[in-house]
């Protein structure tokens, strides 16, 4: 029997990245959950949600949450009002932050009351933020109560009016566990915020059943004109800095062998894509966004492998790589960051190339004609120390803030 647990996903009405996907997984690994999710969640999720029996909240519940709602709400329409206003490039550095440190609390205030909705609602029980603001961490304790939140990555630093209100909120630190899904994130976390208890642990999921069989492989491959011959590679996310898709670029532009890329995610770069489709050993195959869960993994059912490309030196988990091995696909990946590239060096279903190099990836997609990789082994996920929805649930369900690091 899972111990009580009430799951807040602020970014549940958000199309983009992986936050419906392990909400779900959680919920129905635990059977019980109570979600708490901004009223503009769609309506398809909530009912899946309910299907996999939690008890959803879309509302504050209590005086206090929904007067932190309301300011919540108030300061993220200042930060829009004054996104015009202040980010001419002309205007100090420090003016053209203050949007910036104003939808941070915004995020801060709107975090604390669904924390409270979530013990209000059920006393007692383990909460997590499972995306939680870059900062401000102590606020949210104060004012929502004990929680354990995933912090994935340090997006932008907190000023010294926003940093003056965390010191006031100081005593908000005993109550909050933040949990980093790299190493890498967690130096920087505890490089930001020294006095804040931190531990590292993986956000991402992966279950034996989510594995793509080989009759769904050739059913979805059957659906976009690939023959058993044809190489197909997944490019799937938006197009955030972080990538590096200039390496993809230059890489497709000296293909030897014929690719299809099949692609979905938003943002997407369109001119880009139509010059990819008018180089001669490249199809496109374009998976309109918001992509559903369903047809991205038919998407993914249809590739030979995952293609990560980023910039060296970014630390925060890879949701692609997390999918490669959920879905049992090879991968493609750039030796961007040395923790991810210790982990994955040896697997014979991955082959690194250097980070920048498009020689490198142009030689590593033309060998998958001749020698494709072989899919990861169902044992994949645990060596890599990916954990499954279960075994995710038991681990948040007994946790509190306060305990060691």
């Amino acid at each position: 029997m899972n111990r009580p647990l009430a799951l807040v996903e602020p970014r549940a009405g958000r199309t983009d990245g992986h936050y419906s996907r392990t909400l779900l997984a959680l919920a129905r690994a635990h059977g019980d959950a109570l979600v708490v999710v901004p009223q503009l969640t769609p309506l398809a999720l909530a009912a899946e949600l309910g299907t996999a029996g939690a008890t959803v909240a879309t509302r504050p519940r209590g005086a206090r949450a929904a007067l932190l709602t309301t300011a919540a709400h108030w300061t993220a329409f200042c930060a829009s009002a004054l996104g015009t206003v202040c980010s001419p490039k002309r205007r100090p550095a420090r003016v053209r932050r203050i949007p910036y440190q104003l939808r941070l609390l915004a995020s801060a205030l709107g975090e604390a009351a669904d924390v409270r909705t979530a013990r209000r609602l059920r006393p007692g029980t383990a909460v997590v933020v499972l995306t939680a603001a870059p900062g401000l961490h102590a606020l949210v304790g104060l004012l929502g109560g004990p929680h354990l939140r995933f912090v994935h990555e340090i997006t932008t630093t907190e000023d010294p009016s926003l940093r003056l209100l965390g010191r006031l909120a100081g005593r908000g630190r005993r109550k909050v566990l933040v949990l980093a899904p790299t190493q890498a994130t967690r130096d920087r976390f505890v490089t930001r915020f020294p006095r804040l208890a931190v531990q590292v642990r993986p956000y991402g999921l992966a279950d034996p059943e989510d594995r793509i069989g080989e009759e769904e492989r050739a059913k979805a491959r059957a659906a976009r004109g690939l023959s058993e011959r044809d190489t197909a590679i997944a490019l799937v996310g938006g197009w955030w800095p972080e990538k590096d898709l200039l390496t993809v670029h230059r890489a497709l532009a000296q293909l030897a062998c014929p690719i299809t890329l099949l692609v979905t995610g938003y943002p997407l770069d369109h001119q880009r894509l139509d010059g990819w489709a008018k180089l001669p050993n490249v199809r496109v195959v374009l998976e309109p966004s918001p992509a559903s869960d369903t047809a991205v993994r038919e998407l993914y059912a249809a590739a030979d492998a995952v293609l990560v490309s980023r910039r060296r030196g970014v630390g925060k988990e890879s949701g692609l790589v997390v999918d490669a091995v959920r879905f049992a696909l090879p991968l493609l990946c750039s030796d961007h960051q040395p923790e991810l590239s210790r982990a994955l060096r040896g697997k014979p279903w991955v082959r690194l190339y250097p980070t920048g190099d498009s020689v490198r990836l142009a030689e590593a997609l033309d060998a998958l004609a001749d020698q494709p990789l072989p899919r990861p082994g169902g044992d994949a996920a645990a060596l890599l120390g990916i954990p499954t929805a279960a075994d995710q649930v038991a681990f948040l369900t007994n946790r509190r803030p306060g305990e060691p690091r």
